[in-house]
């Protein structure tokens, strides 16, 4: 640590516009390295006061795009790069990118030492690519633009990795996936995922309201709303089920995933909630419903720091969490039938969950274990 204090660091994220597991990666990391500043592509400046408090935010030369640009930040593909590359970073010794996208490739000094946490390669860009274009292909002409533009931004992200000194993958998973796309080795730290545990010292209640244990228990969702986390086939199958099901988060498929359950009273999409407010959820939850495949999937662990069970696709970052009949139970496909069959069954276990087993478990993605880890590494790196 001796010689992590005389270096000068530097942050680098993709966007700062809402909370996902990333974000929580990166408020850690600004928790570790309070003075180093925060570069981004684009941010939502309401979201980081409530988030990240005081932190020194920059954003690229896109964050002077209007705001609701900024928000559809995909449409905004094609000049992210040269955004990224224009970040200045000349005056930093350390930089550490937390990269799902393009922040990993920032240009640095020859003299400096890049650190990449990847939380995933480029979804949309290799293991996604292929659904990705057959949605583009449904707009016509500019569909053919998007493609071009994808084939590019697949040449520069390639590229673009071999700028990164040192790779992070936040999973096996990913270190499997950074290794195939990128040709790149890379250590696994389990990212931090007990941070709403911090300071929090309080038991399941009855303070009543939606989140109320006792006589009406529900099944949780914690998770941004985008296509690709499936949520929708968890509201088919608890549509048929009849259980309650509450899914907390935001994203762009908010309205449409509340059209899907008009009509349903033991359907509930809230949106975006503060922390104090989410431990009460978890807390009082029966189980937390985990439908898309992930890289590694922070609101699993979340749910287990609990004691709850979690119900999960066998796919990603789920198979280094969830322990069968242990910690839960895996369903095996994307289909409200499967995912309904796998509620049975963590309906039928129930009684035979341990909860001090399922928290013990969570203890392997603390964030003390992530700190240690990170600075060992990075002082490794240094020493060299």
């Amino acid at each position: 640590m001796s010689g992590l204090k005389k270096k000068r660091i530097a942050i680098v994220h993709d966007y700062l516009l809402r909370m996902g597991g990333a974000e929580r990666v990166l408020k850690v990391f600004h928790e570790m390295f309070p003075q180093a500043p925060i570069y981004c592509v684009v941010y939502d400046r309401n979201f980081v006061n409530r988030f990240l408090g005081d932190a020194n935010v920059a954003g690229s030369f896109l964050q002077k795009t209007p705001s609701f640009l900024r928000k559809k930040y995909k449409y905004l593909s094609f000049l992210i790069p040269s955004a990224v590359e224009a970040l200045d970073l000349s005056g930093f010794d350390i930089i550490i990118s937390s990269s799902s996208a393009f922040s990993k490739g920032v240009i640095t000094r020859p003299d400096s030492i890049h650190i990449c946490y990847c939380h995933t390669p480029t979804r949309f860009l290799w293991d996604w690519t292929h659904p990705y274009s057959e949605q583009l292909s449904k707009k016509g002409v500019l569909s053919v633009f998007a493609k071009i533009t994808l084939h590019a931004l697949r040449i520069w992200d390639h590229q673009s990795a071999r700028r990164v000194d040192h790779f992070i993958a936040n999973s096996e998973n990913v270190a499997k996936r950074i290794e195939k796309y990128y040709k790149r080795n890379s250590s696994v730290i389990y990212p931090p995922s007990d941070c709403l545990l911090e300071n929090a010292e309080f038991q399941a209640n009855d303070r009543g309201g939606l989140y109320a244990s006792g006589s009406d228990p529900y099944y949780l969702i914690v998770s941004q709303l985008r296509p690709y986390k499936r949520i929708d086939i968890a509201i088919e199958a608890f549509k048929k089920l009849g259980y309650r099901l509450v899914v907390i988060g935001d994203g762009t498929e908010k309205f449409a995933l509340k059209r899907m359950c008009k009509g349903f009273k033991n359907l509930n999409i809230l949106g975006y909630v503060g922390d104090d407010i989410l431990r009460e959820y978890y807390a009082n939850c029966k189980a937390l419903i985990f439908p898309g495949e992930e890289d590694f999937g922070i609101s699993m662990v979340e749910a287990m720091c609990f004691g709850k069970p979690v119900l999960a696709l066998r796919r990603g970052g789920a198979k280094e969490i969830v322990v069968e009949g242990v910690t839960g139970e895996f369903f095996d496909d994307s289909h409200p039938v499967l995912l309904a069959d796998g509620v049975r069954r963590l309906n039928e276990n129930m009684a035979n969950y341990n909860r001090a087993e399922i928290m013990e478990r969570a203890k392997r993605f603390s964030r003390n274990r992530f700190e240690e880890k990170i600075y060992e590494f990075i002082d490794d790196v240094i020493s060299r």
